[in-house]
């Protein structure tokens, strides 16, 4: 019964998503085109959630679902890392039209070439596993 509630949030986000076209490789194209404000709006709209959800969980001090509490540890300082990182997700995402959340809608939704872009992400996650260690942390 436990993963039922997941396996519901994980199908209202898809609906989600898919509703708001944010799985449309169109509105991806348009975006690293600077065409249409669409995706930058939904973008915005998902990071000032997050603000939000974070400032509750911390002025609240929430606990997680076996009621410990939550705890959000800062990031270490550093930019360069974080510029490679996503300069990489981003080249991905503009070449494949799509970012991990959506390869599993898309393949939901019945589009089975997408299968190709996630075989090629979970390649590109075994290969960053295999590298991590000799990489700057």
């Amino acid at each position: 019964m436990n993963l039922l509630k997941y396996l519901a949030v994980g199908f209202l986000f898809g609906l989600v998503l898919t509703k708001s076209e944010a799985v449309s490789w169109y509105r991806i194209f348009e975006m690293f085109m600077f065409q249409s404000f669409h995706m930058y709006g939904i973008i915005g709209v998902a990071v000032t959630t997050g603000v939000i959800g974070i400032q509750i969980i911390k002025r609240n001090k929430l606990k997680d679902i076996d009621g410990l509490p939550i705890e959000i540890i800062d990031k270490e300082k550093g930019s360069f890392r974080y510029w490679i990182g996503g300069l990489l997700f981003g080249l991905g995402w503009a070449l494949v039209g799509s970012c991990p959340g959506p390869i599993f809608i898309l393949i939901g939704a019945g589009f089975m070439s997408v299968g190709i872009i996630l075989i090629g992400a979970l390649l590109g996650t075994f290969f960053y596993g295999v590298i991590k260690d000799k990489l700057p942390h």
